[in-house]
């Protein structure tokens, strides 16, 4: 994969010359604009770029852009947004200003420091010439917290770093981000650490003070843009596909990888090629003494705006391992990867699913996904519960300006999960990478409801709640019932009787208070309340309560909802 990767690259910069055009940086993960833009879309309703953006992270320029046009229009007759929305977009598109055209009023600091700090409200480096553009800002993120049922143990979060974008003539975008992090997560975390050796998000760790973890948050990626309609990124980051909370596709739960995409954006037509270099599970994968093996996917997903208001899509991937090699059979850029895995031989680990968006009466959305990873119609009719009927359904819903109430959105979602999706008989190519699944962290056999209230009431104040309900199945060590994704399926208890949930289960209950204090562009306070349940038929329960005080700049917060 690392030689394809190069490969390609260096033909890039040869072609760079001729081909390249305009191209922007991303958002970063869990992005402060993203319920802006999630409203956005539904209010515009018939805007293609926002409608189309079931992929993620987004193209900074496409926001920028999507911006600007709403702005235009709430100038032209005042009813599109509310004052809170204006104000969010003003940070918008203060926060993407390298691909603003319009009024920049208000953007620059009254009091820069030292005239070359914070020239900007949003960046703290910020250099913007004709053929250069750079921001450089501090990350930092402080928490501490008290844990209900861990009287011993103060639990913590501090991480610390730098993010930085560029581009070079509007034509060659970069960008990176780099933190060293020290954590003590609460008990329940702290569990799944050590069952599945990696921390959840990022993957390697050290040991800090016992039951703490240590570890570095590196990303990046390059970005140029070819013949208008094709977009190439080359980087190690993550990657997110859907339009709910979670994702049974692709979700960034997970560690970062090594990806090269592709992406082919003309007319109503959006088609993303997606090459991925990944870590098979290992045992000690955290000691950090020994080189780790490679394994690979491929994944294609292609949608098309149908009408003004209904967005189809329709994805596959492929999960294999070739004695750390890629297989240049996957390289086919055309949709069906199916075709080429049953002319590898039919032995890796295929998935297909169907995806639905559709905005309606400028208030709602509803969206959806049908993940296909095995099924044999016979014996769905069959109602025996066949173990290989491996599939996965989402369905879910986003209500803005709910009851009349400006700012005020409501979002509710179900998932469930078949046992043994995602799992494959060549332990290599289940569905995970670094020791943790790459679609939905509860991995297989579950059945999941998720509720969320979020409430903006002031341009500086951000409210939500959060509930997550849950059943699992869960496996025994006489008894394989489909739970654990990275155990071979080829080690099932019995190949009939399977229900969602199957064997004996668990009920988990997550739920989450917040409140959100922007001191200044990208300063949070963040205070907020997690109470988790978690009751089994085979383990003793685990119930905890944590309380959270935290201060951010210019980061995502770390979010425990599992």
């Amino acid at each position: 994969m690392q030689f394809i990767a190069k490969s390609i690259l260096r033909l890039s910069v040869l072609l760079f010359p001729v081909v390249s055009l305009a191209q922007s940086t991303y958002l970063p993960q869990g992005n402060k604009h993203q319920p802006l833009l999630d409203r956005l879309e539904i209010r515009l309703q018939n805007y293609t770029d926002l409608n189309v953006s079931t992929l993620k992270p987004l193209s900074r320029r496409m926001v920028a852009r999507a911006g600007e046009y709403a702005d235009s229009l709430q100038k032209a007759d005042g009813t599109l947004l509310s004052p809170v929305d204006q104000y969010n977009l003003r940070s918008l598109l203060m926060n993407n200003s390298e691909w603003v055209q319009g009024d920049t009023t208000g953007f620059t600091s009254k009091k820069p420091i030292w005239n070359t700090f914070y020239k900007t409200k949003a960046n703290f480096l910020e250099v913007n010439e004709k053929d250069f553009f750079l921001a450089v800002n501090p990350v930092i993120q402080q928490q501490q917290s008290i844990e209900s049922n861990n009287n011993d143990e103060r639990i913590f979060l501090n991480s610390k770093g730098v993010a930085f974008r560029g581009l070079l003539a509007k034509r060659l975008g970069f960008s990176g981000y780099f933190t060293d992090n020290q954590e003590r997560a609460p008990l329940f975390v702290q569990q799944r650490i050590i069952a599945n050796d990696a921390v959840p998000g990022v993957g390697f760790y050290k040991d800090f003070k016992t039951t703490a973890t240590d570890y570095i948050d590196a990303r990046g990626s390059i970005n140029f843009t070819a013949a208008r309609y094709l977009e190439f990124q080359f980087g190690y980051d993550k990657n997110f596909i859907g339009n709910g909370y979670r994702s049974l596709f692709l979700s960034d739960f997970g560690n970062s990888y090594l990806f090269l995409k592709i992406n082919t954006r003309i007319w109503k037509l959006n088609y993303m090629n997606l090459f991925m270099e990944l870590v098979p599970q290992t045992l000690g994968i955290s000691s950090g003494d020994k080189l780790l093996d490679r394994k690979y996917t491929a994944i294609h997903h292609l949608s098309m705006q149908m009408t003004r208001w209904l967005n189809v899509g329709i994805f596959e991937a492929v999960t294999f391992g070739r004695r750390n090699h890629f297989d240049f059979l996957y390289l086919n850029p055309i949709i069906f990867l199916r075709a080429s895995e049953q002319q590898a031989g039919s032995a890796d680990n295929a998935i297909i699913g169907l995806d639905v968006k559709a905005n309606v009466a400028k208030r709602f959305q509803f969206y959806g996904q049908l993940m296909l990873d095995e099924f044999v119609l016979k014996e769905i009719r069959g109602g025996n519960g066949w173990w290989a009927n491996k599939f996965g359904i989402q369905a879910g819903g986003k209500y803005i300006d709910a009851l009349g109430v400006k700012n005020l959105d409501l979002q509710g979602e179900i998932n469930l999960v078949r046992p043994f999706t995602y799992s494959h008989t060549d332990s290599l190519a289940n569905y995970t990478h670094y020791n943790q699944p790459l679609a939905h962290p509860l991995g297989a056999n579950f059945i999941e409801a998720i509720g969320i209230v979020r409430y903006q009431p002031h341009p500086k104040w951000t409210t939500s709640a959060r509930l997550i309900l849950w059943k699992q199945g869960t496996d025994t060590a006489n008894s394989n019932v489909g739970t654990n994704i990275f155990m071979s399926n080829t080690t099932r208890a019995s190949d009939y009787g399977f229900n969602l949930p199957s064997g004996p289960r668990s009920n988990g209950v997550n739920a989450q208070l917040l409140a959100s204090y922007e001191l200044k562009e990208n300063l949070f306070i963040d205070g907020a309340v997690l109470i988790r349940r978690l009751t089994s038929d085979v383990m003793p329960n685990r119930n905890t309560s944590v309380f959270t005080l935290g201060v951010r700049m210019n980061m995502f917060r770390r979010e425990y909802d599992y």
